[in-house]
């Protein structure tokens, strides 16, 4: 055990010292500002429109503009759908006196992960883990690791458990940084106000009667708890890739390809059902706490963490009976 922690701990400070893990940080407090600044020039813009902040009108004025697209013959079913979802949901908000949007950081914060969770976070965790094995043949170093007395597996274990680590540490430095940029442009309140969710899509149409209320900041523990289990997801398929493919450019551009492929393909292939099967396709899992549809027919949380989870476990045991079998010398 002594020894395994050891391990462990060697693995974090290579991870320290490529700096992957400070860059990180960096870019997620520039991205959470220049995120917080365009929310605040969106309100402005709205106040210019509307003539005002109150929720009220401004949720009655978006409804009337969904209205305004449903009527336009150009518009296809699908977004006709999408809309039509919108506006059911506005309309629960108005009958439940709840607000979607109301300001303060924990509104900023929940927002922050919706709009992040299939991408962003997904990208950082790509650069974090992408030559974590494949660094070592890079570098030369394999050889070295694997002549001292320890198990293979172990080695390799090691390692995952770094990368558990520090994907954690993301998921967490996300959330803190969305919490202190968005207290410093939006106040730090709204913690406990109410947000719906539990929203169900019965026969392609949005079922409210369902859905129920908590405190955003119980909405906020979901959000990032699913949003932790999307990026362990792509880090263990990422890991995998860094096992099988000697070069961390090669395993970066092959995850790159696969999540901003996935991104249009959600978009794109709503008629293609097959392709619920994919993991990238399945990243945008806190939208089912908001009550958004579902890109491909069939998709609900349960189904896509059950995909994301199945995919994850895949990679981990095609990764480590790879590593434990390959020839260091070949």
């Amino acid at each position: 055990m002594l020894r395994f922690i050891g391990l462990v701990e060697n693995e974090t400070i290579k991870l320290l010292k490529r700096r992957r893990f400070v860059l990180i940080m960096v870019i997620l407090v520039a991205l959470v500002t220049l995120f917080a600044y365009a929310q605040q020039l969106s309100q402005q813009r709205m106040l210019q429109r509307v003539g005002t902040l109150d929720w009220k009108p401004v949720l009655q004025q978006q409804i009337a503009d969904y209205e305004s697209r449903m009527r336009n013959a150009f518009v296809s079913e699908d977004r006709k759908k999408f809309y039509q979802f919108r506006i059911e949901q506005a309309r629960y908000y108005l009958k439940q006196d709840i607000n979607p949007a109301a300001p303060g950081t924990a509104t900023f914060v929940r927002t922050f992960m919706d709009l992040s969770v299939s991408l962003l976070l997904p990208l950082l965790v790509v650069t974090l883990s992408a030559d974590l094995v494949s660094a070592e043949w890079g570098e030369g170093t394999i050889k070295l690791l694997l002549t001292r007395p320890v198990k293979r597996w172990k080695i390799l274990a090691a390692k995952y458990a770094a990368l558990v680590m520090f994907v954690s540490l993301t998921v967490m430095a996300a959330f803190l940084a969305a919490a202190v940029v968005g207290g410093l442009f939006f106040g730090w309140g709204g913690w406990t106000m109410p947000v719906a969710t539990g929203f169900t899509v019965t026969g392609g149409e949005l079922d409210t009667s369902t859905a129920y209320n908590i405190s955003q900041y119980q909405y906020i523990l979901r959000s990032y708890g699913l949003g932790w289990v999307v990026c362990m997801a792509v880090a263990t398929i990422t890991f995998t890739i860094s096992v099988l493919v000697r070069h961390a450019a090669a395993t970066m551009g092959l995850m790159l390809a696969a999540l901003i492929g996935g991104n249009i393909l959600v978009d794109l292939a709503s008629s293609w059902t097959a392709a619920k099967y994919l993991f990238m396709v399945n990243l945008r899992v806190t939208g089912y706490l908001a009550g958004s549809v579902p890109p491909i027919e069939g998709m609900s949380l349960p189904f896509s963490l059950a995909v994301l989870l199945g995919w994850g476990a895949a990679a981990l045991i095609a990764g480590f009976w790879v590593f434990t079998k390959r020839d260091v010398l070949a």
